[in-house]
């Protein structure tokens, strides 16, 4: 089995993560429109082990998936933030699973979801240049 990442160990460079983790309570699903128009549904759940508790968006199907008091192994999982608060999430080709191992004790003092980071805390993916590779076109 895959050596489970800590809730209070998540920050903004964690991706591929597995946590294992008890829901402590989901939210209401609200309908959105992507950046690509599409119309889905997200739904907020709050999840946490014995280091810190985090927010997860859960997306679609995703939420009927989990319910109040469910210990769950996140597996491919990646932070993300909205409008500044840490939130973890599945990756397309992640999954969240029902665990046979329960999640006995929540440290719900320690809020990862709580901070608010402003713009230059929150590391941003470079994005990709080709003007100053000269190479580029004798590559292709």
């Amino acid at each position: 089995m895959d050596e489970f990442t800590k809730v209070k160990d998540l920050n903004q460079g964690s991706k591929r993560v597995t946590v294992l983790a008890k829901i402590l309570n989901v939210g209401e699903a609200k309908d959105i429109q992507t950046r690509y128009g599409e119309q889905k549904k997200v739904t907020e759940a709050v999840l946490g082990d014995e280091t810190a508790k985090v927010t997860m968006s859960l997306w679609n199907e995703q939420a009927s998936q989990v319910e109040n008091g469910d210990s769950v192994v996140v597996e491919n999982g990646y932070v993300s933030f909205v409008r500044g608060h840490m939130r973890l999430n599945v990756g397309k080709y992640g999954a969240i699973k029902k665990s046979d191992s329960a999640v006995e004790s929540v440290n719900e003092s320690l809020d990862m979801s709580e901070k608010e980071y402003q713009p230059d805390e929150v590391d941003r993916r470079p994005r990709r240049s080709f003007n100053n590779n000269r190479n580029f076109r004798s590559r292709f």
